[in-house]
């Protein structure tokens, strides 16, 4: 029995640089954090002559080559893995299309399991490559790095991505007292609307491969934007923070038509008029939740709850993808 473990995360800055159309060029800047909601992937050898694969579907195949699941069937392939007798199942504690990078994680603790399975020790860097490698090489996927680097590594992070395509991790240096008022204050509110990731981040690359004039200068800025945030974070300036969220998110929303709708500005606009010093969206947007730093936490809650919006709460994450147990 094999039990992996892999964290969401959410976006603090420079969210759609990771993209390679933008980073090939200009190289890309963000900051994302871990958080405790987490992607599990269990694998346990069995006496049954066939692949059995549990997600939202239920697999029975005897090659690896009629797996449907197009994320599991490539890893396999990728690692090596040829023979049946194997179950896989997966679980998270927060929904797909949600905006907090459950593909990445799910990538991440797939390949983590199937590399204990081999008996493979195998370092966070090297993961998060596989991972991209999964996602956007073989499986061509019009996303970014962010969701599979962050899952690996875990923390408050920042990555650089460089024209090359390599990329550089490194802590974001906050101070605890920054961290504890980050996890006190900032608050996640799911707004019911599921999406594709896929689906909103191809039209952003396929317009940054274009070098439309206009999305390549709404992309600098957000790296500026990102830098300006790393700066605020770590001299503990959260009002600044909270101010460069809501200028993030006017900007983001004029990236695509689909990135937001009534609904969500309402509830954006609800939450700075109760409580809320910024906030935006996170993901690629047209759903999932609602990021906010707040000055009244007691107000927000009451407000966001009678409008029908769920919150989750959460604290950072500092493992990444680990192996839990291997019995």
């Amino acid at each position: 029995m094999i039990i992996t473990r892999s964290p969401l995360r959410v976006s603090l800055g420079g969210g759609g640089t990771d993209l390679p159309s933008y980073y090939s060029e200009y190289e890309g800047f963000l900051i994302a954090g871990a958080i405790d909601k987490y992607v599990y992937i269990t694998l346990h050898q069995t006496f049954v002559d066939e692949l059995i694969i549990k997600y939202s579907s239920l697999e029975k195949v005897k090659d690896v080559e009629d797996v449907q699941h197009p994320i599991i069937r490539e890893s396999l392939k990728y690692i090596g893995i040829e023979a049946p007798h194997l179950e896989i199942s997966s679980m998270a504690d927060i929904p797909a299309g949600t905006g907090l990078g459950s593909s990445g994680s799910f990538t991440t603790a797939l390949l983590k399991s199937l590399h204990a399975l081999k008996k493979n020790l195998v370092h966070p860097e090297q993961l998060a490559e596989q991972a991209c490698h999964i996602e956007l090489e073989r499986l061509a996927e019009p996303i970014g790095k962010q969701d599979q680097y962050i899952a690996a590594y875990g923390g408050l992070t920042c990555f650089e991505f460089l024209n090359d395509g390599t990329v550089t991790a490194f802590p974001l240096k906050v101070s605890n007292d920054t961290l504890y008022n980050l996890e006190e204050n900032l608050l996640l509110f799911f707004t019911g609307y599921s999406r594709s990731a896929s689906l909103i981040l191809k039209e952003q690359d396929d317009r940054s491969k274009l070098k439309e004039e206009k999305i390549m200068e709404h992309l600098h800025f957000i790296k500026e934007l990102a830098f300006e945030s790393k700066k605020a974070l770590e001299e503990g300036d959260l009002v600044h923070f909270s101010e460069l969220m809501n200028i993030h998110w006017r900007y983001k929303q004029h990236r695509s038509k689909n990135m937001s709708n009534q609904q969500i500005d309402a509830w954006h606009e609800l939450a700075l008029n109760n409580g809320a010093l910024g906030g935006k969206l996170i993901g690629a947007g047209g759903g999932g939740f609602l990021m906010f730093y707040v000055k009244d936490k007691v107000l927000l809650r009451q407000v966001m709850k009678k409008a029908g919006l769920h919150e989750v709460r959460f604290s950072f994450d500092f493992e990444g993808t680990k192996l839990i147990i291997q019995s």
